[in-house]
C-alpha cells in the first residue's frame, strides 16, 4: 500500500469515527464535527457524507424577521415548549460576523442560556463571514448533521437584516416571520419580499400599541397570522398549533407528534 493510500484509510478512518460518535449522541463531537465543516476540513465533508446516507428527516423550522422582533425569545420559548413534549431540540443561530474575529457575536445563544445545562437542547452560534441571504455558509450543512445526530426539531434563527433572507425557505420547510407593532415601512417593505415567503407570520410583543391593527394588516397578506407576546408564553400554543399543521402538509408528522402537539397546544 502506498504512502498516500494509507493517508486517505486514515483520514477517512478518523471520520467515520466521529460520524459514529454523533450518531450516538456525543455533543463534543457533534461540535467537533461543524467546526471541521466550516473549516472546510476533509474530515468535515466525509464525515457529513456518512451521516447523510441513513438520516431521517426531521422538523425543520426557520425564524425570520427584522432585528428588534423578538425572534431570539420566542425561540427560547419554542425550545422550552418541544421540550416539555419530550423532544430533543437544536437551535441554529445565525450571528453577524465579529470585525475582528471574523467569528459569530454570540447574541442570540447568549439571551438562550436558561437551556444551556439541559442535554436535550444543542444551541450553536454561526457567523455568516460575509454570506448574504441570512444564513452561514454551512448552515445547511450543520442541519443535516443534526438531522442525523436524532434532533426531533432543528430551529434556524436567521441574522436578521430584512427581506433580502430568502435562503431559508431552501432548507426549512416550515418558515416563521416574525415582525414587531409599530415596524411601519419595514412592515410595507417585508411585504414585498419576505412576507410572501414565510408560511406563518407572528406579530410579537403583542402586549404592545399597534398590535391589533398590525395583525389585521398582515392577514391580508398570509391567512396564518398569530399574536404572541414571548416574554409570557402568551399566544405559544397557537404559533405550535399552526406549525404542526403546517408540518403535516409537508408529511414530517407522526402520530407521536400528533398527539404531543394537542398536550401543548392545549
Amino acid at each position: 500500500m502506498t504512502s498516500s493510500a494509507a493517508t486517505i484509510l486514515r483520514k477517512k478512518g478518523r471520520a467515520a469515527a466521529l460520524a459514529k460518535q454523533v450518531k450516538s449522541g456525543n455533543v463534543r463531537a457533534l461540535s467537533r464535527l461543524l467546526t471541521l465543516l466550516e473549516c472546510e476540513h476533509p474530515d468535515g465533508t466525509e464525515g457529513l457524507r456518512l451521516l447523510t446516507l441513513e438520516a431521517q428527516p426531521r422538523s425543520v423550522i426557520g425564524v425570520t424577521g427584522y432585528p428588534g422582533a423578538g425572534k431570539s425569545t420566542l425561540i427560547n420559548a419554542l425550545v422550552g415548549a418541544y421540550r416539555r413534549q419530550g423532544k430533543k431540540v437544536a437551535v441554529l443561530a445565525v450571528d453577524v460576523s465579529s470585525a475582528v474575529t471574523g467569528g459569530a457575536l454570540l447574541g442570540d445563544r447568549i439571551r438562550m442560556q436558561q437551556h444551556a445545562l439541559d442535554p436535550g437542547v444543542y444551541i450553536r452560534s454561526m457567523a455568516t463571514r460575509g454570506t448574504h441571504g441570512g444564513l452561514a455558509r454551512t448552515t445547511d450543512a450543520a442541519r443535516r448533521v443534526l438531522e442525523a445526530a436524532g434532533y426531533d426539531i432543528v430551529l434556524i434563527e436567521t441574522v436578521g437584516v430584512g427581506q433580502n433572507e430568502g435562503d431559508i425557505v431552501k432548507i426549512a420547510p416550515t418558515v416563521v416571520a416574525v415582525v414587531a407593532p409599530g415596524l411601519g415601512d419595514e412592515v410595507q417593505a417585508m411585504k414585498a419580499g419576505l412576507l410572501e415567503l414565510a408560511h406563518i407570520i407572528v406579530v410579537n410583543k403583542g402586549d404592545h400599541p399597534g398590535a391589533a391593527s398590525t395583525v389585521r394588516d398582515l392577514r391580508e397578506w398570509c391567512p396564518t397570522v398569530i399574536g404572541t407576546v414571548a416574554t409570557t408564553g402568551e399566544g405559544l400554543s397557537e404559533l405550535l398549533s399552526a406549525i404542526f399543521a403546517h408540518q403535516q402538509t409537508q408529511g414530517f408528522v407522526t402520530s407521536v407528534d400528533a398527539r404531543s402537539s394537542v398536550r401543548e397546544g392545549g
